[in-house]
């Protein structure tokens, strides 16, 4: 959604090369299918019937993109692959006019891509503030500030009834009454987890795959990670099911480590990233269960940090252009100490010194 969506380039984009693969003693099988798991053998049980044997199994199936219902054709995109994005890019001129469904980070992506590659954008949202979900609305508005300082049509509380592709083009019109005219849609609607080999396999799911802290399922020696997964995580106190690429990495290597007999536990606080317009966004923790928000430098100019307090602990955080900030949040959130919200409002203290205090 952003570099490879605007260039094109492919330097290091591939997670998981065939040279890798065969030189690190890894059967790669492509267009293999799994049907089940097998609970009293261990073993996963292919769609041609084969059977192999495990003594551990991952499963990082991920999802698919959301789609609108009865909204489809060859204008009509979802991003979830790289043959997703070349075909998206293609549409992404100068002067065309592009309608973006979804103001989470993944349009929001969209949307900084697509202005910067000239195109003009449109961002539709049920919500009336993008993010809030996630944010917070006083956070969020922030974010709606930064598409419409950069020329975004942002239009909130806009829940799309129709998508009707012509011979020329796209016409969209939401629930109020409301229509325009595009050259394409692009639906950002975060994704449907990919649960179905873990369903016809007995093993529990319920927005995603079931796991504990360290990545294990309701099924012995079966484990899974990424986007599917829906781990508890001991630091908040509540499941959470994260559509980033540092949550899967993190829970991946615990429960990989898990599975070699080096009990780990993924309790650190959840950290994600986005480029936005040239800002850089991060956000670290669980803002949910928030009772006040400290500010740190000054929203209006993209430039600041948003602590998020629960009984004067710090419980997550969202910076523009402060990524020291998110650092040093990470270190309060994870020690779930109590701190003087005057101190985290100061510019002028130093937050990795308060973060540090008492570790030696």
């Amino acid at each position: 959604s952003k570099e490879y969506l605007e260039t094109g380039s492919d330097e290091d984009l591939y997670l998981l090369g065939e040279q890798w693969c065969a030189e690190s003693g890894v059967d790669l099988r492509l267009g293999t299918q799994v049907s089940r798991l097998d609970p009293g053998t261990g073993s996963v049980v292919l769609a041609d019937g084969t059977a192999l044997d495990a003594d551990a199994v991952l499963l990082a199936t991920g999802g698919r993109p959301r789609r609108l219902p009865g909204v489809d054709g060859t204008r009509v995109h979802t991003l979830r692959t790289r043959a997703d994005a070349d075909r998206l890019r293609e549409s992404l001129r100068p002067g065309a006019r592009i309608v973006i469904v979804g103001a989470g980070f993944i349009g929001a992506e969209v949307a900084s891509t697509a202005r910067a590659r000239g195109a003009d954008v449109v961002v539709l949202d049920a919500l009336d503030v993008p993010m809030s979900g996630v944010l917070g609305a006083r956070m969020g508005a922030v974010c709606a500030q930064l598409h419409r300082a950069h020329g975004v049509e942002l239009r909130l509380g806009e829940p799309v009834e129709s998508v009707v592709e012509g011979r020329s083009g796209v016409t969209v019109r939401t629930a109020s009454g409301w229509r325009t005219d595009a050259d394409a849609v692009v639906v950002g609607a975060g994704i449907v987890p990919a649960v179905e080999v873990a369903e016809r396999s007995g093993i529990a799911v319920r927005d995603g795959i079931l796991v504990d802290a360290s990545g294990r399922t309701s099924m012995p020696n079966v484990y899974a990670a990424g986007d599917v997964a829906n781990h508890d995580h001991p630091l908040f106190g509540t499941r959470i099911r994260a559509e980033h690429v540092e949550a899967a990495n993190r829970l991946a290597t615990v429960a990989a480590d898990t599975m070699l007999g080096r009990e780990a536990v993924f309790a650190d606080p959840h950290w994600f990233w986005s480029d936005q317009y040239g800002t850089n966004l991060q956000f670290t923790g669980y803002a949910a269960d928030h009772d006040r928000i400290v500010l740190r430098g000054t929203p209006d100019e993209f430039d600041f940090c948003a602590f998020y307090l629960r009984d004067g602990v710090v419980r997550a955080a969202f910076a523009a252009e402060r990524g020291e900030d998110v650092v040093a949040a990470k270190e309060l959130i994870g020690r779930a100490q109590r701190v003087d919200p005057a101190v985290l409002a100061d510019p002028g203290a130093d937050l990795m010194d308060l973060a540090m205090e008492g570790v030696s």
